[in-house]
C-alpha cells in the first residue's frame, strides 16, 4: 500500500509549500522555442520529464534536448519520461539537434537521453554522432550530456567519451539506500563506477557532474555520505533539486526541503570540495548549467586533442 504523505490531498494533489512557484509562459522566446522543437521533431528533457523551469528557461531561449526516442526501457519511480519499447533511433536526429544549437546561438548546449537497455550499446554511439555534428556546426559551443549508465560497459562509455563532451553528467538521484526504490534497474554503486570511467577514458580531461533530488526520506547523514562518495569518484559539479511527484502513480513527496536547507547543503557541499553547487528547490541537473564553464586547462586539453585528430 502506498505511503500517504501529509501534504497530500484526497484527490492525490500535493499542497506545495509557497516557495515551489512555477512560471507559466508569456515570453516571444518560449514560443520560439516550442516552435522549433516540434519544427525540427525533437524532444526535449523539459517536458517530457515535466520540469518546472520549462517555461523560464524556454523564454531564456535555452531546453535541454533528450536524444535517442521519446520513450525510456526503464520505470524509475520518479520520472515522467514514459517507459514502453522504444523505437528506432532517428538517423537525422544528430543534424536537427545541431541545427537547433546553431538557430537557438547557445554557447552552452545540454544533451540528455533516455536509457536504451534495447541497445546492444545504449545508444553510446548514437549520442556520440550528436555530440560531433554539435560541435561541427558551433565549434564554441560548450557541450554538456546528461547520459544513462549505459549499463556500465567500458566499450560503451568509451564511445560516448571519444566524441569529447565538455561536461559528463550522470545522476545519482538520491542516497544509496533509497537507488532500489527510486531508480528502477539501477544500482547506486554501478553510478559512481560510471562516473569514474568516464573521468578515467580521457585522462581528467572532462568535468564530471551528478545530481541528488531531495526530499524522497533521506537523511542528512546520508546525504552527506552520498556528497563524499561523488568526490571520490571525480566528481566536481553537483546539483541538489527537490524531488516534485509528476503524478499519483509516482513515488509520494516525503519531505519538502526548506529554501534555508538548500542553502546550508550547497555550503556543506562547497566546504567538502565541490567546484560548482547549484542547491535550491527548483534546481534541476541543467537550471542554468551555462552558470558553470569547465576548467580552463580542461578546455585547452580537450581542444588540443580534437585538433590533433582533425576535428577541430
Amino acid at each position: 500500500m502506498e505511503r500517504r504523505n501529509d501534504n497530500e490531498t484526497a484527490e492525490g494533489t500535493e499542497r506545495k509549500p509557497s516557495w515551489i512557484k512555477v512560471r507559466l509562459p508569456n515570453g516571444r522566446e518560449f514560443w520560439d522555442v516550442k516552435q522549433l522543437v516540434e519544427g525540427k521533431n525533437l524532444f526535449t528533457v523539459c517536458e517530457e520529464a515535466h520540469c518546472p523551469n520549462r517555461y523560464e528557461c524556454w523564454n531564456q531561449g535555452t531546453a535541454t534536448f533528450m536524444i535517442a526516442g521519446e520513450r525510456c526501457t526503464r520505470a524509475c519511480g520518479f520520472c515522467a519520461t514514459r517507459t514502453a519499447k522504444p523505437g528506432p533511433l532517428d538517423p537525422e536526429e544528430s543534424q536537427h539537434v545541431a541545427e537547433a544549437v546553431v538557430h537557438m546561438k547557445l554557447r552552452h548546449a545540454v544533451i540528455t537521453m533516455v536509457t536504451r537497455d534495447d541497445l546492444p550499446d545504449g545508444a553510446a554511439a548514437h549520442f556520440a554522432q550528436v555530440i560531433r555534428a554539435v560541435r561541427k556546426a558551433s565549434p564554441s559551443t560548450i557541450i554538456e550530456v546528461l547520459a544513462s549508465d549505459l549499463n556500465e560497459k567500458p566499450s560503451s562509455i568509451q564511445t560516448l567519451m571519444a566524441a569529447r563532451p565538455h561536461i559528463f553528467g550522470h545522476n545519482l538521484e538520491t542516497v544509496e539506500r533509497l537507488t532500489p526504490i527510486v531508480r528502477f534497474r539501477a544500482q547506486y554503486r554501478r553510478s559512481l563506477r560510471v562516473l569514474r570511467m568516464a573521468l578515467e577514458c580521457v585522462d581528467g580531461k572532462v568535468s564530471t557532474k551528478s545530481g541528488i533530488m531531495l526530499g524522497l526520506g533521506e537523511t542528512e547523514e546520508e546525504l552527506f555520505r552520498s556528497m563524499d562518495d561523488l568526490l571520490e569518484h571525480g566528481v566536481t559539479v553537483l546539483t541538489l533539486g527537490q524531488y516534485l511527484r509528476p503524478s499519483r502513480n509516482h513515488l509520494p513527496v516525503v519531505k519538502y526541503v526548506h529554501p534555508d536547507d538548500f542553502a546550508r547543503y550547497e555550503e556543506v557541499a562547497r566546504s567538502k570540495g565541490f567546484r560548482h553547487v547549484a542547491s535550491g528547490p527548483l534546481v534541476r541537473s541543467s537550471y542554468h548549467a551555462a552558470n558553470f564553464t569547465p576548467e580552463a586547462d580542461v578546455l585547452e586539453a580537450i581542444n588540443e586533442d580534437l585538433r590533433k585528430s582533425g576535428e577541430l
